[in-house]
């Protein structure tokens, strides 16, 4: 299985660019996959850089409905009209970010909505013996205090995000199990929970941003990361962390985790 991040927010490789957002290139050995768009064409001009065709990917997954996410999209499907793009039917929905008087509009672009290659799914899907996808996570363990700002509008009034639009993807090669999570904002534990519900075990390997970044911490949100990651350090698996993580989210789970927790960047190779 290969395995590069395309973009991230961190510093890359020499000649990759960087940007709020987040995508990842896998390559099985039926499928060449894309796991989220980044927020731009710069994914697009880092995947030529670090020579990957996108052109030959067949299957691409959308995490959640959020431009950080989608909006390499329309660029993407300029050199790919035949990759088939699997998203939550809610991600298509009207998402916004509010602080105070400020809105901003988070959402995809609607005209992704009309591609023809979108499949727009329901809950758990299976695509085949290598890719699932589930969603459906109910569980609400330290839940990211970010959230209470994000909000969907319906009938011109704005309620809380439940993030029903957000799906995983699961990714199977031999002995080895890939999960994917975009941003996590259900809850990087409940999403676990709700694997090993599914799964009867652990990952092998989990590549997610943890929805941990703040502008400030408080002494009980530090005490939330460490439980977060004293629960992760139990488990089998090896986490790729970054994008909405954030740096100080990062520093205090490393001091638990360890080489558990890796730390993304743009071109890195994993695995």
């Amino acid at each position: 299985m290969r395995i590069i991040s395309l973009i991230e927010d961190t510093e890359g490789i020499q000649g990759c660019v960087s940007e709020h957002g987040l995508s990842v290139y896998l390559e099985t050995a039926k499928h060449k996959i894309l796991l989220d768009f980044g927020a731009s064409a710069r994914t697009l001009e880092n995947a030529k850089k670090l020579g990957i065709d996108l052109s030959k990917i067949d299957i691409a997954i959308l995490s959640h409905g959020h431009y950080d996410h989608s909006g390499g999209i329309l660029p993407f499907i300029e050199i790919n009209q035949d990759a088939v793009i699997y998203m939550q039917e809610p991600a298509g929905n009207a998402y916004y970010h509010i602080s105070g008087s400020s809105e901003k509009y988070i959402g995809i672009n609607p005209e992704i909505n009309k591609l023809p290659q979108t499949r727009k799914i329901n809950g758990n899907y299976k695509i085949d013996e290598e890719i699932e996808l589930f969603s459906g996570i109910t569980g609400r363990k330290f839940f990211a205090k970010g959230n209470m700002e994000l909000k969907e509008k319906v009938d011109g009034n704005y309620i809380q995000d439940a993030f029903i639009h957000e799906q995983c993807a699961v990714i199977k090669q031999g002995k080895e199990t890939i999960l994917f999570s975009g941003c996590a904002h259900n809850g990087i534990l409940n999403i676990m929970d709700r694997y090993f519900e599914l799964y009867q075990d652990y990952p092998s390997m989990v590549i997610s941003g943890f929805h941990m970044m703040q502008k400030e911490y408080s002494v009980q949100d530090i005490e939330n990361i460490r439980c977060v990651a004293k629960e992760l350090s139990k488990m089998h698996t090896t986490f790729y962390t970054g994008h909405c993580t954030g740096q100080e989210a990062v520093k205090e789970m490393k001091q638990i985790m360890g080489e558990q927790l890796k730390v993304l960047y743009p071109g890195m190779v994993i695995g």
